[in-house]
C-alpha cells in the first residue's frame, strides 16, 4: 500500500505524500525530470518537527496522474504548486525545490511573487544558459574510467522508453553528483532506486528542451518575498555562479554554499543542509507561537 493520495491541480491530480505535522506548510519539488519524491528518502525528516512537508510527484511525473504533453511546461508545474494550495486551502505556504524541483521553485517565486512567504532554491539555475558548463564538465570528469558513461548516459536521456531505462540512467549519473564520484553513499542511493515510478516521457521530452529552458534571470528583481539559495561548491550541474547569479538578483536572498558538496547536498552534508533549511525558514517564514 502507497502512503500519500492524489489532489486536485486544474486540469489534473497530483500525487502528494505528507511527512511531519509543524506550523509550515512546506511544498517540496523533486529533482528529475522523470523522476519522482522518492529521491528524498527519509534525508528531510529532520525538518518535520517545523515544517508539514510536502512532497509531490511533479505533473505527470511519479504517482500523478497524466496530463497531456503540451502542459509539461515549467511554467505550468509552478502553477500547479498553487493549485494544489488551493486544493488544500492553504492560505501561507513554502515551497523547497531541488535541481529541476528547483527550476519549478523559482519559476513559481517569479511567476507568483509573493504568494509563498518563503522559497528555498536548492541547486537551481535561473537560465538554461547556466547548464552549458555540464559538458564542459563530462568532458573533464575524473576518474576517467567513468567518464565516457556518464557522457553516454546523457545522450541517452532523448531516448529513455521504460522504467528500467530511467533506473539506469540515475544510477549511471549518480557519480557526477557526488564531489566524490567513489562516495559509498551512491551505492546506499542506487539500492533505493526501484522505489521511485519514473516518467520516461517527461524525461525524454525535457532531454531536447533543455530540460525546460528555464529563463528568469532577468525578472529576479521582482521577487518579493524571503528566497534562501543553496549551492554545493563542487556541483558540476548546477554551478556555484548560477546560484550566485541568484542570490543576486533576488532582492530577498539569502545564499548558503555547500563546502564539501557537488550536487546532492541534502545528501552529502544532511546535517547543514537540514540546519540551514530549518534555520531559514523558523527566521523568515514560521510564524511565532501565540502564548
Amino acid at each position: 500500500m502507497v502512503d500519500g493520495r492524489l489532489v486536485e491541480a486544474g486540469d489534473t491530480r497530483l500525487f502528494v505524500l505528507e511527512r511531519g505535522e509543524g506550523p509550515l506548510p512546506l511544498f517540496v519539488l523533486h529533482g528529475g525530470p522523470g523522476l519522482d519524491h522518492t529521491m528524498f528518502g527519509d534525508h528531510l525528516d529532520g525538518l518535520r518537527d517545523s515544517c508539514r512537508l510536502l512532497f509531490v510527484d511533479l505533473r505527470s511525473q511519479g504517482r500523478s496522474d497524466p496530463a497531456l504533453p503540451d502542459t509539461w511546461t515549467l511554467e505550468q508545474m509552478a502553477a500547479d504548486i498553487g493549485a494544489l494550495a488551493r486544493s488544500l486551502e492553504l492560505d501561507r505556504y513554502a515551497v523547497l525545490g531541488h535541481s529541476f524541483g528547483a527550476f519549478v521553485a523559482l519559476q513559481h517565486a517569479v511567476d507568483f511573487s509573493g504568494r509563498p512567504c518563503a522559497s528555498v532554491i536548492s541547486a537551481g539555475v535561473p537560465s538554461a544558459a547556466h547548464l552549458e558548463s555540464v559538458q564542459r564538465n563530462l568532458e573533464t570528469f575524473e576518474p576517467v574510467e567513468l567518464r565516457e558513461l556518464l557522457t553516454e548516459s546523457w545522450a541517452r536521456e532523448s531516448q529513455a522508453r521504460t522504467q528500467e531505462d530511467c533506473r539506469s540512467l540515475l544510477s549511471d549519473q549518480l557519480p557526477f553528483h557526488f564531489r566524490d564520484p567513489r562516495d559509498p553513499r551512491i551505492d546506499a542511493l542506487r539500492a533505493d532506486l526501484d522505489r521511485a515510478v519514473y516518467a520516461p516521457d517527461v524525461l525524454r521530452a525535457a532531454a531536447v528542451n533543455q530540460y525546460g529552458a528555464i529563463d528568469v534571470e532577468d525578472r529576479l528583481p521582482f521577487v518579493s518575498h524571503p528566497v534562501l539559495v543553496l549551492a554545493g561548491r563542487h556541483d558540476r550541474t548546477c554551478s556555484l555562479a548560477a546560484a550566485q547569479a541568484m542570490a543576486e538578483g533576488i532582492p530577498d536572498a539569502e545564499l548558503v554554499v555547500f563546502e564539501e558538496s557537488a550536487h546532492m547536498m541534502f545528501i552529502e552534508e544532511r546535517d547543514k543542509y537540514i540546519g540551514a533549511v530549518g534555520e531559514f525558514l523558523a527566521r523568515r517564514a514560521i510564524p511565532a507561537p501565540v502564548h
